[in-house]
């Protein structure tokens, strides 16, 4: 499997977005400005993201998910046959709900002649220059069938498609389609952000996906073999990743779990070059289950949380990293915050200052430990 160059320090994609676009947000909400008004404040917000990204010395630049109301759903929204609505709700995390619109299906799953996201990856393309790559960030394509066939969709979902098969084979062929799309826009760092297989390794699996121990190894099966069908036949110098996250809203969390329960299957049989992974509290684990991960891959050790501000302790960080090398080999592994610091608009706890000052921490343990 082709390998790009390690970025030995690196970040998941999300930053918290700054002043000037939440009120550009809330004057649009209010009819003050246009959108054309609003995409002029997120275009010099951005500018200047990746211009701060690149004096930290990092090699990969994206553009905050500074578009988009939430990691994930916004790219949903590109689609044919997807609509949304707010949401009377929210999602369960752990104390507190996530207030992020209600995603839903009004039609079959296709792509048009062009997806929202080609643009605003060719944006920050440009910005990236001769020194760095630019990475786009999407939710994975399992992301994308949990959202439509999960207990609580699937009654609307039977309104479109008579079994989850027919929702599996659509998914698949708009991720082919939108993959060659931003591939000829220039994109070769493609990043699939998936919360299902958390979700697989909480204590509640079996309620949340409404179903038994067997049906969940089931569901990871799926997992798999959807996210393999998208990136089948993808162009030989494309890098393509997966983050596995267990839920980022508002310094809360969604899940809990080790990987040991999808190691065989997810580190071992997805057909990704990296691996970004969590590490960043108890809720993640050991490095055990690192012991399955294929030997084309790299792996992300997630061991900064974007949780907090306070700074993790270097020589701990190194420890933790040296401990990770008993499974994988120092040259396969590099370092990043373990999520996002913005994965909805409302971002974590913490200020901006504080996020640099993360980043920065991942650049000089990176520095030291990969001389």
């Amino acid at each position: 499997m082709n390998q790009l160059p390690a970025m030995r320090a690196d970040f998941v994609g999300s930053f918290l977005r700054p002043q000037s676009i939440k009120q550009a947000r809330a004057q649009l909400a209010a009819g003050e400005i246009t959108p054309q008004q609003l995409k002029a404040v997120e275009d010099a917000a951005i500018t200047d993201l990746v211009a701060k990204q690149k004096a930290l010395g990092y090699k990969v630049v994206t553009d905050g998910e500074f578009r988009r109301q939430a990691w994930h759903l916004d790219f949903m929204w590109g689609f044919n046959g997807v609509g949304h609505a707010p949401t009377k709700t929210g999602l369960p995390f752990h104390g507190e709900q996530a207030m992020i619109d209600d995603t839903f299906l009004t039609g079959k799953i296709s792509i048009g002649e062009t997806h929202p996201f080609v643009e605003h990856f060719k944006f920050v393309n440009a910005l990236a220059g001769a020194d760095a790559e630019a990475k786009l960030t999407i939710p994975a394509p399992a992301q994308f069938l949990a959202q439509m066939i999960m207990p609580f969709a699937e009654e609307n979902t039977r309104k479109y498609y008579a079994t989850d098969e027919e929702v599996f084979e659509d998914i698949a062929q708009a991720y082919k389609a939108f993959i060659k799309m931003i591939y000829d826009a220039g994109c070769r760092r493609l990043q699939f952000d998936d919360c299902t297989w958390g979700m697989l390794v909480d204590p509640a699996a079996v309620y949340m996906w409404g179903t038994d121990e067997g049906g969940l190894r089931k569901v990871a099966e799926t997992n798999l073999a959807l996210n393999n069908l998208a990136i089948e036949g993808k162009p030989a110098d494309m890098f393509i990743n997966t983050h596995v996250c267990r839920g980022n809203y508002h310094s809360t969390y969604a899940n809990s779990g080790a990987y040991d329960k999808v190691a065989k299957v997810l580190f071992a049989q997805e057909n990704v070059n990296a691996l970004f992974l969590e590490f960043d509290d108890e809720r993640s684990g050991g490095f055990a289950p690192l012991q399955h991960v294929s030997d084309d891959k790299m792996v992300v050790l997630g061991l900064i949380t974007t949780k907090s501000p306070r700074l993790e302790f270097p020589s701990l960080v190194k420890e933790r990293i040296e401990k990770a090398s008993q499974y994988i080999p120092l040259e396969r592994l590099c370092l990043s915050p373990q999520c996002g610091f913005a994965s909805c608009e409302i971002g974590n706890r913490l200020t901006e200052d504080e996020q640099w000052a993360k980043l920065k921490l991942v650049q000089d343990i990176a520095k030291e430990v990969w001389k």
